[in-house]
């Protein structure tokens, strides 16, 4: 890793709330709130759920950072996500998370957020995250599910009343989309 990688991976462990490191510098992210930040925590504990059930892979939930070395991103931090690699204990996790998921907040919407959100699965898929969630719960396709690199069109998507999934990263896990509305 270069100097100025370390140095900025150094900066964020100081930054006060959520950011990631993109595009050689440190992006503050927006609070949440309280639907997204709802469905995000209900996203985790349903991965803590699995995970305690399993045995296998590590249920990760808002503002966990992941460390990555990609051309134009160092860090994700998402919304909820699994990982199936070794504790970091105080820090963050080496490597892309193997499910992550984004929750739409209230300035998510609009084509500019639209492109930022295709580069930023295209940068999940190029890290190594197999499976992303784009989590909405303000439209009828609640979770659109994107695998296998594709960043455009979903794979899948659940609206409430069906169970979503995230196959082939969480293997046997699934979680009623009624629930993102506790």
């Amino acid at each position: 890793m270069i100097t100025s990688e370390q140095s900025l991976i150094d900066q964020l462990y100081r930054v006060e709330g959520k950011a990631e490191i993109v595009n050689g510098g440190i992006r503050v992210m927006e609070a949440a709130g309280e639907w997204p930040h709802t469905a995000s925590g209900e996203i985790f504990v349903s991965l803590r759920l699995h995970v305690r059930s399993t045995g296998r892979g590590r249920a990760c939930g808002d503002g966990l950072g992941f460390i990555v070395h990609i051309p134009n991103r160092l860090s994700f931090s998402p919304d909820a996500a699994y990982y199936d690699g070794p504790s970091a204990g105080m820090r963050f996790h080496e490597g892309a998370p193997l499910f992550a998921a984004e929750v739409r907040s209230e300035n998510d919407y609009g084509p500019g957020a639209e492109r930022a959100m295709v580069a930023k699965r295209a940068d999940y898929f190029a890290a190594g995250t197999l499976v992303v969630w784009d989590v909405d719960v303000l439209s009828e396709d609640v979770v659109r599910v994107y695998r296998d690199g594709n960043t455009g069109s979903p794979a899948a998507i659940y609206r409430r009343g069906q169970r979503a999934e995230a196959e082939p990263a969480v293997p046997g896990w699934s979680m009623p989309v009624d629930d993102l509305f506790s």
